[in-house]
């Protein structure tokens, strides 16, 4: 079963696509993950957020693997950590630019749909429903208030020690929707026969009850 988690920055969806996931017992898949190691490997490298054939020349051969624990889900780079440094701020503010390179999605669409093929998986980010997995048994298309989501995105900087003003991080939600938006490849937009969920005012318990219902329907 192939379950679709898609929204904008901060809308919940990875903290809600993993919940969902260890419930049903199926597989999580970080894609937004993925597009911010690739942009913390730019960065390293001294690459421009913007030259597709160098960062390519350096994709394809570069690992990146998920490691579940506890705390949470932990990144590697070529079995380095990068947990943290794909959520500093330097990889915020540019993955959408990398993301948004068609050689890079191309290679990172196949990643996940090799994923996918696997076994029962979760998996979110911004084009899974229309792009990903087109096919996927249940696509939700998760929402909330810029408000809302600069509020969480603060909280989860400030727990994992990063220190950027409520203000600010609403500012470059904005701005992350408008270029996620109107990208030209595979640009943020909802599915067709995808279930839009508003979570503004939910519960993260209720956001997850209500996309397990979905499922038990589905099934």
């Amino acid at each position: 079963m192939q379950i679709a988690i898609d929204g904008p920055a901060g809308s919940g969806k990875s903290t809600i696509a993993k919940l969902v996931a260890s419930q049903l017992g199926f597989i999580y898949c970080d894609t937004g993950a993925m597009y911010r190691t690739a942009t913390v490997m730019a960065h390293r490298l001294g690459l421009d957020y913007g030259d597709e054939a160098a960062i390519m020349t350096h994709l394809k051969d570069l690992e990146i693997t998920f490691k579940p624990t506890p705390e949470g889900q932990l990144v590697f780079m070529d079995g380095v950590d990068v947990t943290h440094a794909i959520r500093e701020p330097e990889a915020t503010n540019n993955v959408s630019q990398v993301s948004a390179l068609p050689q890079v999605r191309e290679e990172m669409v196949a990643r996940q749909r090799q994923i996918a093929a696997t076994s029962d998986i979760v998996m979110d980010g911004r084009d899974i429903g229309t792009t990903v997995l087109p096919n996927a048994d249940l696509k939700i298309f998760m929402v909330a208030s810029v408000a809302e989501r600069a509020k969480r995105r603060y909280k989860e900087n400030v727990a994992k020690g990063i220190e950027t003003p409520l203000d600010v991080l609403a500012d470059e939600i904005e701005a992350r929707d408008r270029k996620d938006s109107t990208r030209a490849v595979s640009p943020l937009r909802e599915a067709a026969d995808a279930i839009r969920i508003d979570s503004s005012a939910m519960t993260i318990e209720a956001e997850v009850a209500t996309i397990l219902k979905l499922v038990a329907e589905k099934r």
